[in-house]
């Protein structure tokens, strides 16, 4: 593998630093305040520099969310190894609560990125994979459906969580739940 030149170096640095900021940005503010204008000013670059690097602010948007689907991956399958079905589903909501901008970047805003298709990006395959990994010993002829299934009633709670149309207080109960009734265990859910 040839080693970079400083310039593409430096380049790349620029790009991440771009990404940092427009990911703190949101995160703190929402993805309103993530402007051209702003981010220019924020990162110490002309506006022409950040349009050499991204087309417009979509992309930057896009990049972030997948750099959140391989975050949200690992943290999957790490979860997924420990903790099962049930684990996988709280560590999806935890991210989801921990991360709200990348979490709406990559499920929520409109995007270019292909979802579900042979040549969808690998970080959403791999979240995909990891959540179909966790649902897979419940499932029966149809797994992909199945955890399209499973995804969504996350995806559910996860936006109603966050803008708080759900108790706070009967957050475990919904996942047992919906664990329990994914699994073939109903037994009755438990308030946190």
């Amino acid at each position: 593998m040839p080693i970079p030149s400083r310039r593409e170096r430096a380049r790349e640095e620029r790009r991440d630093l771009i990404l940092r900021t427009a990911r703190d940005l949101a995160e703190s503010e929402g993805w309103e305040a993530v402007t051209t204008r702003r981010l220019a000013d924020a990162v110490d670059y002309s506006q022409p520099v950040l349009y050499g690097h991204f087309k417009n602010m979509d992309a930057i948007a896009d990049a972030i969310a997948l750099e959140g689907a391989g975050e949200l991956a690992e943290v999957l399958r790490d979860a997924r190894s420990s903790g099962g079905l049930s684990g996988l589903a709280h560590a999806y909501l935890d991210y989801a609560e921990a991360h709200p901008a990348v979490y709406e970047a990559l499920f929520v805003r409109p995007t270019a990125l292909q979802f579900g298709v042979p040549d969808s990006p690998r970080s959403l395959i791999a979240a995909f994979e990891e959540i179909q990994a966790g649902v897979a010993p419940y499932a029966g002829d149809d797994l992909e459906t199945l955890t399209e299934v499973f995804w969504s009633a996350l995806h559910g709670q996860a936006t109603l969580n966050h803008r708080s149309r759900l108790r706070p207080t009967h957050r475990n109960a919904r996942i047992d739940l919906l664990v329990a009734h994914l699994s073939g265990k109903n037994s009755p859910p438990t308030d946190e």
